[in-house]
């Protein structure tokens, strides 16, 4: 099979041909190193490159097959993780030049699983510094593939540039605030957030420890589920992974979205949300009433003041998180992440107990909403495809960082699961995404649906151009 053939193919379908022996995973395997090779010089969506480790596990992988030991839907396929999973005997920088020589002795929990499942691991992917905003001041970020003057999205930058490039079958990325959504919006990409605790945090340095969550990024909401199902569950390293069985995500999604209640709040999805993503979320509610949904008004919970709490809340985890490295090595920090600290730093204890307060009661509202309807459709962010020199003023303008905050981090303070789905393009030809949020541990329900919504469209099968 010929590189431009294999390249975007979907993960399952390059698992299916691998394990059916007409495509082995040291050709797949060879095949994403020589196009990272000739590609990502200019994108730069890697960190570093495992190759020798990689096409290692890739001989290993067809052995096991040839034996008639297979591993399940990954087993053999190349993909790849955010640098801030630690990787034995790599360095796992998490986008910090303070942690540039930083080589675990074990794997995150997250990379142990997929390994465990055969998936290939072709490397670690860049990111912003710690997982925040920003890229240190010393390393280049991501090029958006389909066009370079747009933002690729933050902090999973890497993540879904080589996800989008072609570059790996599907990848990890993480999300605090928006970074699974933001660059798989950006990218034309799948993302699914899990809910907050239903993937180990054991091994993945901290941005916010009760914000964070670890997801896949893939091209279809079928991938997504098959990753999600090798990487969740209990885990005795992490005490805040939960004990809940974890389900088989892809056993059930093509029952379609008939019986499935769709909350819709007319009025929150479309204020201050630009023209464009008015226009793909439209379309996707027409998509949802046309495959048997059954669409019903609600009442969201005002998010102002958890938005307005995220900022304050996120710089005290993280100044928690940093605490053996900040101060004592602040010259080394960029100022974005270093401004986070700062602003945690300077947090009192009532301020802190006002947000928790605040955070409890808007958790309970959208708790409560889910008692009638099942998923929700919003937007990934309120205004489509920005460009590098927008988002550069992102800091000194008020209305953009609400425009792009407004349909992430309250999901985050919640913990609920979200996935994010390819749902058209901007007259300049950016991709656009929308969200369904679910229940807490509902996550087959998000691949259901997006799975149904992707039998009737093809947005999540166009990519950009070599």
């Amino acid at each position: 099979m010929a590189d431009t053939e294999l390249h975007y193919l979907e993960l399952l379908d390059v698992s299916r041909l691998i394990q059916s022996r007409q495509l082995s995973s040291v050709e797949a395997t060879q095949a994403q190193l020589d196009r990272i090779d000739a590609l990502d010089g200019r994108l730069g969506s890697y960190a570093r490159v495992m190759r020798e480790q990689a096409l290692a596990d890739a001989r290993r992988a067809d052995a096991e097959l040839a034996s008639g030991v297979p591993r399940g839907p990954l087993h053999g396929v190349p993909i790849a993780v955010k640098d801030l999973c630690w990787t034995a005997g790599v360095v796992s920088a998490a986008g910090m030049t303070i942690h540039g020589d930083f080589v675990p002795t074990e794997d995150a929990t997250v990379v142990r699983r997929l390994r465990e499942a055969g998936a290939v691991i072709l490397g670690k992917l860049q990111m912003t510094e710690g997982a925040y905003a920003d890229h240190h001041p010393a390393i280049a970020a991501p090029v958006n593939p389909w066009n370079a003057a747009h933002w690729p999205g933050v902090s999973s930058s890497g993540s879904g540039v080589a996800t989008a490039a072609g570059l790996c079958y599907g990848s990890l990325g993480t999300d605090t605030g928006g970074s699974i959504r933001f660059p798989s919006a950006a990218n034309g990409l799948t993302g699914l957030k899990p809910t907050w605790g239903r993937v180990s945090r054991h091994g993945a340095f901290e941005l916010a420890a009760t914000l964070d969550h670890i997801g896949p990024m893939t091209r279809s909401a079928a991938d997504a589920g098959a990753m999600l199902g090798a990487i969740a569950g209990a885990d005795a390293k992490d005490p805040t992974a939960s004990p809940l069985p974890v389900p088989d995500y892809l056993a059930g999604m093509h029952r379609g979205l008939d019986g499935l209640r769709i909350g819709v709040d007319a009025r929150w999805i479309t204020e201050g949300v630009d023209a464009e993503t008015r226009a793909v979320l439209d379309a996707a509610i027409a998509a949802v009433k046309t495959l048997g949904g059954e669409l019903r008004p609600v009442a969201f919970p005002d998010p102002a003041q958890v938005i307005d709490d995220w900022f304050p809340l996120c710089g005290m985890e993280v100044a928690v998180a940093h605490e053996a490295t900040y101060p004592a090595r602040k010259d080394e920090y960029g100022p974005g992440l270093a401004g986070l600290i700062e602003l945690g730093r300077a947090q009192s204890g009532l301020a802190y107990q006002k947000i928790v307060l605040h955070r409890l009661d808007f958790a309970g509202r959208v708790k409560a909403l889910f008692e009638d309807v099942d998923l929700l459709i919003v937007p990934a962010t309120g205004i489509a495809s920005p460009t590098m020199e927008r988002m550069a003023r992102m800091g000194e303008d008020a209305e953009l960082i609400s425009a792009v905050l407004r349909y992430t981090c309250p999901f985050d303070m919640t913990g609920s699961p979200t996935i994010t789905l390819p749902g058209g393009f901007t007259a300049a030809g950016m991709p656009v995404g929308f969200q369904l949020v679910g229940r807490h541990f509902e996550e087959d329900l998000l691949v259901r649906a997006g799975w149904a919504f992707q039998q009737v469209t093809d947005w999540h099968r166009r990519h950009p151009a070599p």
